[in-house]
Order: C-alpha cells, then sequence, then structure tokens
C-alpha cells in the first residue's frame, strides 16, 4: 500500500501530519460527527432567528418566504465557493469565480431561449468550464501567478459578456437579454409532511414555527434545479474525501512533488480540478438567471464569486462548513429585500450571535474575546434600542459586511492546502 492510498484521517494525502484542533473546545468537537454539527449550527440559528423574532415582532425574520429566499441566495454563493474548494484542493487558487459566473449567466441564458431550460443549464456550465479552462492554462501550463489569472479572467468575462449581449439581442445599447423560457419542474420533496409542517407554522410557536418554516422551505415547492445543485455537496464530499481519485487530487494540493513522485498526474488533476471549479462557479451562474430575473442582466453575479471564496474559506476547505456559510451569507443577501423593521431587527441577531461567541470563548477560557464579544454584543443592542431603522445605505451591503466579520473571527482556526497558490514545475523547472 502506497502513502496515497492510506484511509488515516489524521494523515495527509501525502503520508505527513494535518494540523489538527487542539485545546477543550476542540475535543470536543472532535467528538461531534460534522453531521451533528451542522444541525445543532442549524438549530442555533434558527433559536436566535426565533428570539429576535419573539423580541423585536419582526414576524418576516423567519417567515417561510425568508427562509426560501435565503435558501436560493446562497445557492449560486454555495457553488462558487464549491468550484473554489475543487480548485484550491489541487493548489490553484481561482478567485476567477466570478467571471467564471458571469460566464455561467450568459450562456445560460442564451441556451435557454434557443433551446430549452436544461440546454441553457448545460451551456451554462460549460461557458463556466470554459472559464476554468483559460485559467488552468495560464497557472498549469506557463506558471502565471494564479491572483494575476484570476484577475485577468474576471475582466475578460465582464467583456466577454457585455460584447455578446450587444450583438446578439437588442443591438449595442442592449445590457439584458430577453427574457427565458423556464419551466424547469418545481415539486414537494417530501408531500406527507407538508400539511402538519404549515399547521405548525401556523401556531406562531417560539422555535417551533420558525423551524417549520424552515422545513417547509427546503421540502415545498422545490426547483428540480436547486436539487441538483444542492445534491452536488455530498457529492463533491464523497468524490474528494471516500475515492482513491480525490485522495490523488487533494495531495496534489498538499504536496505536488510527494504526489509526482508516486505516480499521481499532478498536471492532468490539477486541470480537471479547475475545470470543475469554472463548471460549479458557471451553474451558480445559471441559478441566477433561472431563480430570480429570469434573464441575463450585465453585473448580476455582484461579488457572489468573491462571497463565495469567503464561504469556502470559512468552511476551512470543506463542503459542510461551506455550505454552513453559504447559508449565512444568503440570509443577509436575502435581508436586502426586506421591510426596515424586520433588517433592524438584525441588530438584536448580532448581539445574540456575540453573545453565543462571548459562551463558547468563556468555555474555551479565551477571557479577553469574552469581552470583545460583550462590548461587540452590548453595543449592538444599544444600536438596536437608540434607533428606529438602519440606515439605507448599509442595507445593500449586508453580505459583504458578513463577509468580512466572519473573515475576522474565523481566521485562526484555517488550514488551507499546503500547496494552494504555488507554481509547479516537475523537476523544479
Amino acid at each position: 500500500m502506497t502513502a496515497l492510498d492510506t484511509g488515516n484521517p489524521l494523515t495527509s494525502p501525502t503520508g505527513g501530519s494535518v494540523a489538527q484542533p487542539t485545546g477543550k473546545a476542540a475535543s470536543l468537537l472532535e467528538r461531534i460527527p460534522r453531521w451533528a454539527r451542522l444541525v445543532a449550527y442549524l438549530l442555533v440559528g434558527v433559536g436566535i432567528l426565533s428570539i429576535a423574532q419573539q423580541y423585536t415582532g419582526a414576524k418576516q425574520l423567519t417567515a417561510f418566504g425568508t427562509f426560501q429566499s435565503a435558501i436560493e441566495l446562497a445557492l449560486p454563493i454555495g457553488l462558487a465557493g464549491l468550484g473554489g474548494l475543487w480548485s484550491e484542493r489541487a493548489g490553484v487558487v481561482n478567485i476567477g469565480l466570478e467571471g467564471m459566473m458571469a460566464l455561467g449567466t450568459w450562456f445560460g441564458a442564451y441556451g435557454a431561449i434557443a433551446h430549452g431550460p436544461w440546454a441553457g443549464v448545460a451551456f451554462g456550465v460549460a461557458g463556466g468550464a470554459i472559464g476554468g479552462l483559460l485559467h488552468a492554462v495560464a497557472t498549469v501550463t506557463f506558471g502565471v501567478d494564479h491572483i494575476i489569472s484570476g484577475v485577468s479572467i474576471n475582466l475578460l468575462a465582464i467583456g466577454i459578456t457585455e460584447f455578446l449581449t450587444s450583438v446578439s439581442w437588442n443591438g449595442a445599447s442592449a445590457k439584458e437579454s430577453p427574457s427565458i423560457p423556464n419551466d424547469i419542474t418545481r415539486v414537494d420533496l417530501i408531500p406527507f409532511l407538508k400539511d402538519p409542517l404549515q399547521t405548525m407554522s401556523g401556531q406562531g410557536r417560539p422555535f417551533l414555527s420558525p423551524l417549520a418554516n424552515f422545513f417547509l422551505s427546503i421540502t415545498t415547492d422545490v426547483s428540480l434545479l436547486v436539487v441538483f445543485a444542492v445534491a452536488l455537496f455530498p457529492i463533491t464530499w464523497y468524490l474528494l474525501w471516500k475515492t482513491p481519485v480525490g485522495l490523488r487530487l487533494r495531495s496534489v494540493g498538499e504536496d505536488p512533488e510527494a504526489a509526482d513522485s508516486l505516480g499521481v498526474k499532478v498536471y492532468g488533476l490539477k486541470y480537471v480540478a479547475v475545470m470543475v471549479s469554472g463548471a460549479m462557479a458557471g451553474l451558480g451562474g445559471v441559478l441566477l438567471v433561472y431563480l430570480f430575473s429570469g434573464k441575463f442582466q450585465s453585473g448580476q453575479t455582484g461579488g457572489r464569486g468573491f462571497i463565495g471564496l469567503a464561504a469556502m474559506i470559512f468552511g476551512n476547505w470543506r463542503p459542510g462548513g461551506l455550505l454552513a456559510g453559504a447559508g449565512l451569507f444568503g440570509f443577509m443577501d436575502s435581508m436586502q429585500s426586506q421591510v426596515d423593521k424586520t433588517s433592524h431587527a438584525l441588530l438584536i441577531v448580532t448581539a445574540l450571535v456575540f453573545l453565543v461567541g462571548a459562551a463558547w470563548t468563556a468555555y474555551q477560557r479565551r477571557w479577553i474575546s469574552v469581552a470583545v464579544f460583550l462590548v461587540l454584543a452590548v453595543g449592538s443592542w444599544y444600536w438596536y434600542e437608540s434607533t428606529d431603522e438602519l440606515p439605507r445605505e448599509i442595507i445593500p451591503y449586508f453580505p459583504h459586511i458578513t463577509t468580512l466579520l466572519v473573515l475576522v473571527f474565523a481566521s485562526q482556526r484555517l488550514r488551507p492546502p499546503a500547496a494552494d497558490g504555488k507554481i509547479y514545475r516537475r523537476g523544479g523547472r
């Protein structure tokens, strides 16, 4: 058995040790399965929203429509982050996800208009994959700096989509496509639970009714495209962590020289990973077109590719944590369309989150962090009590502000792939 065939979770794909969490809190988390942690995070999140809704009276904070909108907004961000995960697990930094997403929006709209909705999905995925191929050629074959290549692809994608729009639809001044024929089926995933959940939702019970609304949002009137997109997260986990190909791909991101010495096709796996990365981002762009605008619009990605990268970092380069981060950013994105009372109530949500952070760091005996969290919690509560609404200028930037806060507080536990962003040349040439 070679080093690449080991299934030991405490070793890297190339046989070296992987940094593991340390300390009292880390040991507690290690005893809890990952799926159970995600369920616990979900329950804590719903509990925080329920308490905030009871305190502020902002019923939209836990409404079915809010949760459904948050999930649909989270998926483009999550798919961009999933694309980044594939690329960076193979050692290639991909900040060109924004541009690949933009290619997905244009080709998805074009394919839907010309050949139907499912053809549009395939066109959008292919458009993103082409962007990934360009990035792979630049970084893997020619050794271009990964950041420079990613920025170039973002700029190129904007120019290409605007040019294609001007020559395809309505003349040189066009900034959007005609509406697409979106007739992808929507289904109820668990029909027998729909009536009981709706009954629980209408009873207005703290915690239970918001939880019922959440489960309704993920099981009722769900687009098959959403089902397909969500399925990519467990599929990615299985492929990268439970198959020999995934093990080899991750080894390329940890130590390409050692992987190459064991016969792993380093260049080929990097190409595959970066093209899959682009395809995932392209599908995220397709979702933006299909679930929201119903057409291609110039600039409709709105920085979600970059936010997807932040979600990937928040998730520590793993699909489960990435999905949780995307859900957080999607929820904050959905708040942009809410009334003033609901967006104002986010200050209480923030205060409660800081209180949870204070409790967790107190368990870890990190007293300075406890003091910081408590000050932030009191400050958020005081801001809510002393004002009637948030400044309208802040509301459009909820996802971006959340991104900054998450990266600040998550930075201490991050462990990226060891060779991420490094230019690899066989034999050091």
